[in-house]
């Protein structure tokens, strides 16, 4: 299966080479890196312009115009999405994409997991990374259960969804700038196929969010954008645009 990694990048200058290295060093034989550079005012461009990956430019400032322009880029079956301030392992896409090819009766829409804030502090780093792991991983189960059927749970810097089923949703919601737009995705992916949340699926990605508005008030506004998303309106009133 190709798989089409997009990364979105607003003025990520100082760190976008150090994401390109990492997801250009994948031991998976059949992909291709598409950054997104999402209305830069930096050398965001110029400098992944230096790597053999697409860069094309998306004027509408927003994460989800961002997405939704690398997808139409995309030629993979497979659209992975990680964030210009995540490093993965070399082994993430060839785990992600196990999940798809031993789905022989193709009911996996996406796949997803954790983020490792590694340049946090030991304390938040280790329980965020063990709720991820854990709670993270049941409340997308039962979110999925037949009788509730309110979405799952996927990180926005850390899956993998079926390019057929992004095309069924016909695509992001690019009304969303930022915060919920995770959870609006997986909602709307959850309609075609299960979301799986594995523990092992992990992703290296900066604190600095956390470090720059504090954990409390970060975590409160994460919160309160996905229960909205998951309880504002009935799953099936997720229709595409």
């Amino acid at each position: 299966m190709k798989v089409s990694v997009v990364i979105p990048a607003h003025n990520e200058e100082k760190g976008i080479a150090h994401t390109l290295r990492a997801i250009l060093a994948q031991d998976y034989p059949d992909y291709e890196v598409i950054v997104v550079d999402n209305a830069s005012s930096d050398r965001t461009r110029e400098v992944a312009a230096g790597f053999p990956v697409i860069v094309v430019r998306e004027s509408r400032k927003g994460l989800l115009w961002a997405r939704e322009r690398g997808r139409k880029e995309a030629k993979g079956d497979i659209i992975a999405n990680i964030d210009a301030d995540c490093v993965p392992d070399t082994d993430w896409l060839s785990r992600g994409v196990r999940h798809f090819t031993n789905d022989r009766l193709g009911t996996i829409s996406a796949i997803s997991g954790p983020y490792d804030y590694h340049d946090a502090k030991w304390f938040f780093r280790n329980f965020s990374l063990l709720t991820q792991k854990y709670i993270y991983r049941t409340v997308s189960i039962i979110l999925q259960l037949p009788f509730i059927k309110k979405g799952a749970v996927l990180i926005g810097g850390n899956n993998m969804i079926r390019a057929s089923v992004l095309r069924k949703t016909n695509g992001y919601n690019t009304s969303l700038t930022f915060y919920g737009e995770d959870t609006d995705t997986a909602v709307r992916v959850a309609n075609y196929g299960r979301v799986i949340f594995s523990p092992k699926l992990i992703m290296k990605t900066s604190a600095r969010r956390f470090h720059n508005e504090g954990i409390i008030t970060l975590e409160a506004k994460y919160l309160y954008h996905f229960f909205k998303h998951i309880f504002a309106r009935k799953n099936t009133d997720i229709l595409p645009r």
